[in-house]
């Protein structure tokens, strides 16, 4: 099977996946329980399956975020609501938010098939060296009268494997959080105004991480320094840099396949099929904004 299905997959299902982080009934349910503010909702949110983690669990698992955010967050957000509680508020948010996108189609027939072929998947893919995909493994599955919330925790289950993954491919190639951003927004896929502000680095880490990188070869020289291809003119890769974020995509593809080879060509891509409509009620609606900081192209 061709690896790049499981890129294809993950297009399809990635704004059905993080609506969770923009919609309001996530971020009110995550208050009323007593978070404080956006970004201890998000982490404790995020986090929560996994337990009551410390900040360095949570920066080495989510990868390219400041420490110092992180560190703002938690351990903090555990004294305030317990992971189980956390977990609850979180799905009830999306619960209510899905319903809303989705309205009568939540639990329409394309719903409840694509929720058959999403659990096979889920359920193929192997915990070894993925600690946030099991995390939500061990969670119970919402019930099946449910079936909008069924899809959404089987994609966030196929989300966070493909995610453990990406991390092993950036760790493989040798980058830290801020220099795989300033990498991919070197290599014009996302701008540097989307990003960097909502994982917390500075402009001076920003250029330090950019100066790292330059002495390795995968930024071009600063006579080369141009448009990257987003609008904004900055930093850009090299051809060697080209090379090794196209190696790091490639690695991600492959560590992700795993759950497509057990659907088999046919089902993955009626999956696909299944989700990217959905998928594109959810941007179509707002709720997920493109450009967006998870680089997540228009379904």
């Amino acid at each position: 099977m061709e690896p790049s299905i499981a890129r294809r997959l993950w297009t399809a299902l990635e704004p059905y996946h993080a609506m969770a982080y923009f919609a309001p009934e996530v971020v009110s349910a995550m208050k009323d329980i007593g978070l404080k503010g956006y970004w201890m909702g998000y982490f404790a949110g995020r986090a929560a399956p996994m337990g009551a983690v410390p900040a360095e669990v949570v920066s080495a698992t989510f990868f390219n975020f400041h420490p110092g955010l992180v560190h703002r967050a938690i351990p903090d957000a555990w004294g305030f609501a317990a992971p189980a509680d956390v977990t609850a508020a979180r799905t009830a948010g999306v619960d209510a938010a899905l319903r809303r996108l989705l309205g009568d189609g939540a639990g329409g027939p394309e719903v409840v098939e694509a929720v058959a072929l999403a659990r096979r998947a889920a359920a193929a893919a192997g915990v070894e060296g993925r600690a946030l995909y099991a995390g939500y493994a061990s969670l119970d599955w919402p019930d099946e009268s449910a079936p909008h919330l069924v899809l959404w925790h089987a994609l966030t289950l196929l989300r966070e494997h493909r995610g453990d993954g990406h991390v092993v491919a950036l760790g493989h190639a040798g980058l830290d959080g801020c220099e795989a951003h300033v990498s991919l927004v070197a290599s014009g896929a996302i701008a540097r105004e989307v990003i960097q502000p909502n994982r917390g680095w500075s402009d001076e880490e920003w250029d330090a991480a950019a100066g790292r990188l330059r002495e390795r070869g995968w930024l071009a020289s600063g006579g080369e320094a141009g448009d990257g291809g987003d609008g904004v003119r900055g930093e850009r890769l090299s051809d060697a840099g080209r090379a090794e974020r196209r190696a790091i995509e490639e690695h991600t593809d492959r560590l992700a396949l795993g759950p497509c080879e057990a659907l088999g060509e046919d089902d993955c891509a009626r999956l696909i099929s299944l989700v990217a409509p959905l998928a594109g009620r959810i941007v179509e609606a707002g709720a997920v904004p493109i450009p967006n900081p998870m680089g997540a192209p228009r379904p």
